[in-house]
């Protein structure tokens, strides 16, 4: 398989995951994980048509963002972000995916000199080991983000268990979507709240067909090469 063939049946899934939603007009943002990667395949993904690429460490993000500075890339951070690295890595972030404070979004709201759109991470799934926010801290804590100047909350992010089947993603996703719904429809300042990134390699097809408009690629871009 050629990176060039793996976008091509990534896009398809995504098309036909899209046809048999729900949600068939809503676009759907495929973001390209490259964490696993060199620069040079992160390359080669964008210049088959994904413009969206991902890193999940701060030190990557910036090697990568050095490395493929000549294309016009959309960047994404979706790893958990530690206050103290929030200054060297903010001002290059296009998306946030991993907002699980209300600290840390005063402190890239602090760091950041242009509008930085983030997705609160929430643990819908009550996962131990998943940072993030349960629903009832997020509706408690949701008015303060309006505060703040240079963020604006455009989603909501998950992830559902490794081992989840098609039955528990499905619940977990559509669970989601309903959140993401109701508090689109509180209309807070700065909260549109009209995105939702869900979706991995495992279960991307899954998440679109319960509304997700962002998700998370990364094995299956660079499968069988």
């Amino acid at each position: 398989m050629t990176i060039k063939e793996n976008v091509k049946r990534i896009l398809n899934n995504v098309d036909a995951a899209k046809a048999a939603s729900s949600y068939s007009n809503q676009s759907v943002s495929v973001v390209a994980v490259t964490k696993s990667v060199e620069a040079n395949l992160a390359r080669e993904v964008f210049e088959n048509g994904i413009s969206h690429l991902a890193e999940n460490r701060t030190e990557l993000f910036l090697e990568k963002y050095e490395a493929l500075k000549d294309c016009e890339i959309t960047w994404h951070l979706i790893g958990n972000l530690q206050r103290r690295k929030v200054k060297k890595v903010i001002n290059y972030v296009d998306y946030f995916h991993a907002l699980d404070s209300l600290k840390l979004a005063q402190e890239i709201s602090k760091r950041a000199e242009h509008l930085i759109k983030c997705f609160i991470e929430v643990n819908i799934s009550g996962e131990e080991s998943k940072h993030g926010f349960s629903v009832d801290e997020l509706k408690e804590t949701l008015a303060d983000f309006s505060e703040l100047e240079n963020i604006e909350i455009v989603g909501l992010m998950t992830m559902a268990p490794f081992d989840a089947t098609e039955s528990e993603c499905n619940d977990i996703f559509g669970r989601m979507k309903e959140l993401q719904v109701e508090i689109s429809e509180m209309n807070l300042p700065k909260i549109p709240c009209i995105e939702l990134s869900m979706g991995m390699s495992r279960d991307y097809e899954i998440a679109i067909k319960n509304g997700a408009t962002f998700v998370r690629i990364g094995t299956e871009f660079f499968k069988d090469l």
